[in-house]
Formats: C-alpha cells, sequence, structure tokens
C-alpha cells in the first residue's frame, strides 16, 4: 500500500504549495521551516503540486516580465522624444545626454533579452602557461622530426583565429 504523503496531510500545506509553486524557495529550506523530510517535499512538488497555483505563478512572473518591459519602452519613447526635442532646439548638452540615456537603456534591454554577455574571456592562447607548455611540448619532440611537425601543424590549426590552417 503507498504510503500517504506527508505535506498533503501537512498543517501548512496551502503555504507549502504556495511556496513551492512560486519557486522563490528551495525544497531544503521549505522542508526545513516546516520540520518535514526535503525528499518528502520534492516528491510532493513533482506529483501533487495543484496544477493552478503552478500556472498561476508562471502567469505572475510573465505579468512582471511584462511589465518590466512596458516601463523600459516608456522609459525609451520618453528619452527618444527629449533627445527629438533637444535636437529642433539645438541643445547639444540634453541631446548628447538623452543619447547616454538611450545607450544604456538598449544594453539594459540586451541584458535584460540575454543578448550581452559580459562574462571576462579568457584567451588561453596568449596565458603564459600555455605558451609555456607549448614550447616544452615542441621541445620533447624535437627528435621526432615527423611528430613535431604533425603536433606543429594540429597545434598552428587550433590557434588560427577560426580553428582551421590556412584560410
Amino acid at each position: 500500500m503507498p504510503q500517504a504523503c506527508t505535506v498533503c496531510s501537512h498543517a501548512a500545506r496551502r503555504a507549502i504549495d504556495t511556496a513551492l509553486a512560486t519557486g522563490y524557495q528551495v525544497n531544503r529550506r521549505v522542508a526545513a521551516q516546516h520540520d518535514l523530510a526535503e525528499s518528502s517535499v520534492r516528491r510532493h512538488a513533482a506529483a501533487h503540486l495543484p496544477a493552478h497555483l503552478v500556472k498561476a505563478a508562471e502567469a505572475s512572473d510573465v505579468r512582471h516580465a511584462l511589465d518590466v518591459v512596458q516601463q523600459l519602452k516608456a522609459i525609451n519613447a520618453a528619452s527618444l522624444a527629449i533627445l527629438s526635442d533637444a535636437r529642433r532646439i539645438g541643445d547639444a548638452d540634453t541631446a548628447l545626454k538623452a543619447v547616454d540615456r538611450i545607450q544604456r537603456q538598449i544594453e539594459l534591454q540586451a541584458k535584460l533579452l540575454g543578448e550581452l554577455d559580459e562574462r571576462p574571456q579568457l584567451n588561453v592562447l596568449v596565458a603564459p602557461e600555455w605558451l609555456q607548455a607549448r614550447a616544452v611540448l615542441l621541445e620533447a619532440l624535437g627528435p621526432y622530426p615527423e611528430a613535431r611537425t604533425a603536433v606543429s601543424t594540429r597545434l598552428v590549426a587550433l590557434e588560427a583565429p577560426n580553428g582551421h590552417a590556412g584560410g
């Protein structure tokens, strides 16, 4: 006989379901707050969480995202109007400020849409450690000219901007 769900029979089920549906709290934290096993909370969320709560939480997230987009559009429109007015009356200082604001809004929009990646990038091909390892490898292959040539050719291909030797 299957075991009854401890979350379904819990006195705080409604609060637990809401916390799980919104996704703002991890299962472990919900379990700790209500003196439940994390595995019970996980199983309950997977099998018994009311679909209407999940849909409501998703709809709330969409409404929030749309609200942010609407606010961004309103700010963009106001900034463009200011830019237009500043250009019309020849106010270069205000025009430049409006252009700067618009640029920052475009950057924000790109970040929100995931189109702007600001993570630092490291080119390992110019790192001192790689250059040293490359030199040691080619030096060790000195007694084996064919192998050295083959490895050297592959390294040149690897280090080419498009990853291919030649064109």
